[in-house]
C-alpha cells in the first residue's frame, strides 16, 4: 500500500498548504483485527524530505492494557516488521479500549498527540523532526521519538509512575544525533530553579505574570557539551494556578495546556500548539 493524504492549511508558524504524507503501511497485525500498524513518510515543510514514523497497537486483555508503540525510522523496508524497520527508535504510550478524547497536531515534519484516557489521565507522543540549531549538512535527520514508556512496556494507563518524555534523561525520549540516538534531556525540565521539586526550588518556579503565561521553548541537549535544538510546537508552561485543557492564543495561534498523567505540580505541564 502506498497511498497519500494531504494536510490542510495550518495555523502555526510553520504553516503550509498541501503538505502530503505517504502511507507506506496501514494494516492489521497478522491479518486479524486484534491490532493495527501505520507507517508513514512525511515530506518536510518544503515537501522535499523523507521523514519516517509509525504507530502500532499492542495489548493484553487479561492485564487490561491497550497501548500504542510508536517510533521514528531512517527508512522503510516493506518486508520488515514494524519493530525492525531501519534505524528504529521506539517508545510506548498507554491508551484504552474505550472512548479517548485526543488532540492531534501535524505539520509536514512531525506529529504531536495528547490523549485523555480512562480516569482520566493524559498520555503523550511526539514523532518526527525537531528544529535543529545547525545546518542540514551538519545535522541532516534530527528526528525524535517521545512517549510515556520505554518500548512496548506492559503498563496500564492507571499505573502512577510512568511519565512524559519531557522530563528527560530516559529512553522514553530519544533523539537521533549525528552520532546516533541518545536519551535526550529537555530544558527547562532539569533546571532546578524552574522545574525543581525541592522546597527551596519550588519558591523560584516560573508562574504567570498577571494572568499571562509565557511559553518557553523545549530545548534538547545531552546534559554535557551539546545543545541540539528545540521541539516543534511543544513549549514549557507553568502549572501555577492553571489547569489541563486550558487554552491560550498568541499571535492568532491556539495552544492547549496538557499535563503528565495525573500530576498537577508546577512542572508537570506543557503547551501544545494546535497546527491542524
Amino acid at each position: 500500500m502506498n497511498d497519500t493524504f494531504t494536510l490542510p492549511v495550518t495555523q502555526g508558524p510553520a504553516a503550509a498548504a498541501g503538505i502530503a504524507y505517504d502511507v507506506l503501511r496501514y494494516t492489521t497485525v497478522d491479518g486479524t483485527l486484534s491490532g493495527h500498524e501505520l507507517i508513514m513518510k512525511a515530506k518536510g515543510l518544503d515537501g522535499l524530505q523523507e521523514i519516517y514514523w509509525g504507530i502500532r497497537t499492542y495489548h493484553d486483555v487479561g492485564a487490561d492494557y491497550y497501548n500504542l508503540l510508536a517510533g521514528v525510522f531512517t527508512g522503510y523496508i516493506a518486508g520488515n516488521t514494524f519493530d525492525t524497520q531501519p534505524g528504529a527508535a521506539l517508545v510506548g504510550c498507554p491508551a484504552h479500549n474505550n472512548r479517548i478524547d485526543y488532540w492531534l497536531t501535524m505539520n509536514g515534519q512531525r506529529i504531536a498527540l495528547a490523549m485523555k484516557v480512562g480516569t482520566p489521565v493524559y498520555e503523550h507522543l511526539y514523532l518526527g523532526k525537531m528544529l535543529p540549531y545547525s545546518r542540514p549538512s551538519q545535522f541532516p535527520y534530527p528526528v525524535v521519538a517521545g512517549g510515556m514508556l520505554v518500548g512496548a512496556a506492559a503498563t496500564r494507563f492507571s499505573e502512577i509512575t510512568h511519565d512524559f518524555y519531557l522530563r528527560g534523561a530516559s529512553a522514553r525520549g530519544q533523539l537521533r544525533t549525528p552520532g546516533g540516538y541518545v536519551n535526550m534531556y529537555c530544558y527547562p525540565w532539569g533546571n532546578t530553579y524552574i522545574t525543581g521539586n525541592s522546597s527551596a526550588a519550588a519558591q523560584l518556579q516560573a508562574r504567570d505574570t498577571e494572568g499571562q503565561y509565557p511559553l518557553l521553548p523545549v530545548e534538547l541537549h545531552d546534559n554535557s557539551a551539546n545543545l541540539y535544538g528545540q521541539l516543534d510546537g511543544i513549549f514549557h508552561v507553568s502549572g501555577f494556578n492553571s489547569a489541563v485543557e486550558n487554552t491560550l492564543v498568541i499571535g492568532g495561534v491556539t495552544y492547549v495546556v496538557m499535563q503528565s498523567v495525573a500530576r498537577t505540580g508546577h512542572a508537570d505541564y506543557y503547551a501544545l500548539r494546535l497546527d491542524v
